[in-house]
């Protein structure tokens, strides 16, 4: 199929007295000429304006109706899309006229703040973002201006980690990811705590994100409390990983919930000290314990795997055993559910998405910073989470069983 030829507004007149004109020969010429011929448009709408405002055109005293009168010009330079242009604001003897196409304040009229919150929720770096804005547009734009732009989805970051929540949620996955992060001039390394909720209607979403130090039950304590205090009540599993004091934090805010240790944290944390011949081995002697059918099942297979292994390596015996009551939690569930909340994967994508955003930030500059770079990168992660959990129908029913009185009036 023949392809349609592209129809032209511009006549071909008006093209040829431009290129006469402005002598182009290069893409450059063109674009100095689109600025020209830009400045030149607002410079008439502005005079438009104050003809608007006045009631009159300029030197026509016949229609005169007002006693107000020009009053000459002030310079002003904005940045565009075309580079910095210079314009004369138009002013009036009783100081009424307040511009609409270009705001008395405004400096900028390209959407460059919007290109720059853009470019940093994506990953890029300042100088990327100096380089792009200056390639592009012949703007140069300093390290503090682009800071200064960012700061200002800070409100927004406050009103998000703030909002209400829901009442109860079905499941509450909780995890960290860490960061080099400039502090009092060293690098100290800093936890991005993340917390994602999936409500009674089957949908994800990213609970808040909190900046503290190195991961500890503490600061999850903290975390829980908050979200209590934005209007959580109950939580049905809240899935963790293995971190010493975990549960005892969750038992203190959310008592009733079940917990749910992720297994290939567990799985990873026996591994740590095997040696490397044994590690294959010992990964596959496990399986038959986390993929058991019931608990009973996976009990005897901790058994068998304590007999072949349990003099060689007693730390992985021990360590299974002491965290046996919360790793054997999703055995008394379906598969549906067990799929859900035997690891922490659907953290650890949402933490993959962050990385590719983040990977080429080796320090940040402050809390602020990656806060800013997380925020952003996670609305983006958001807006891709549009559907419900796959077969939710059939788990909200399950859950309803096992638990009625806080499921079932939720389905009245």
């Amino acid at each position: 199929m023949a392809k349609k030829r592209r129809e032209h507004t511009v006549s071909s007149e008006i093209i040829k007295t431009l290129i006469k004109e402005y002598d182009i020969k290069s893409i450059p010429d063109i674009q100095n000429a689109l600025k020209d011929l830009f400045a030149e448009t607002l410079q008439k709408l502005l005079e438009a304006e104050m003809d608007h405002n006045l009631g009159y055109e300029k030197q026509d005293d016949k229609n005169k109706q007002t006693d107000n009168r020009r009053n000459g010009y002030s310079s002003k330079r904005v940045r565009s899309e075309f580079g910095e242009i210079d314009l004369d604001i138009p002013r009036d003897r009783a100081g009424e006229f307040d511009p609409v196409i270009v705001k008395k304040y405004q400096k900028n009229i390209t959407g460059i703040e919007d290109q720059i919150i853009a470019l940093y929720a994506k990953g890029f770096s300042t100088r990327d973002i100096q380089d792009h804005l200056r390639q592009l547009y012949g703007i140069e734009a300093s390290p503090t201006l682009i800071s200064n732009i960012t700061d200002k989805i800070m409100p927004m970051i406050k009103e998000w980690q703030n909002r209400p929540l829901h009442s109860i949620y079905a499941i509450v996955f909780m995890d960290a990811i860490h960061f080099n992060v400039k502090q009092d001039g060293m690098i100290t390394k800093k936890a991005a705590y993340m917390t994602i909720g999936i409500d009674l209607e089957g949908r994800k979403d990213v609970l808040g994100i909190w900046i503290g130090e190195n991961e500890a039950a503490k600061f999850w304590l903290s975390v829980l409390n908050e979200l209590k205090n934005r209007g959580v009540q109950d939580i049905l599993i809240v899935a963790v990983d293995n971190l010493t004091g975990f549960s005892e934090a969750v038992a203190a805010c959310y008592p009733e919930a079940e917990i749910q240790k992720c297994i290939v944290h567990q799985i990873r944390n026996s591994i740590r000290y095997v040696s490397y011949k044994d590690v294959k081995k010992i990964t596959s002697d496990l399986r038959p314990i986390y993929t058991a059918s019931s608990e009973a099942a996976a009990s005897e297979a901790l058994n068998q795997f304590e007999a072949a292994w349990g003099e060689k390596y007693p730390l992985i015996v021990r360590s299974w055993r002491q965290n046996w009551a919360e790793i054997a939690t999703f055995f008394k569930y379906p598969p549906e559910i067990r799929k859900l909340i035997y690891t922490t994967n659907i953290i650890e994508s949402y933490h993959r998405q962050l990385r590719k955003v983040t990977k080429g930030k080796s320090i940040f500059p402050s809390d602020e910073a990656l806060l800013k770079m997380l925020y952003l990168a996670t609305q983006d992660v958001l807006r891709k989470w549009t559907g419900r959990i796959p077969n939710w129908g059939q788990i909200l029913l399950q859950l309803s069983i096992f638990f009625p009185d806080k499921v079932n009036p939720y389905l009245k």
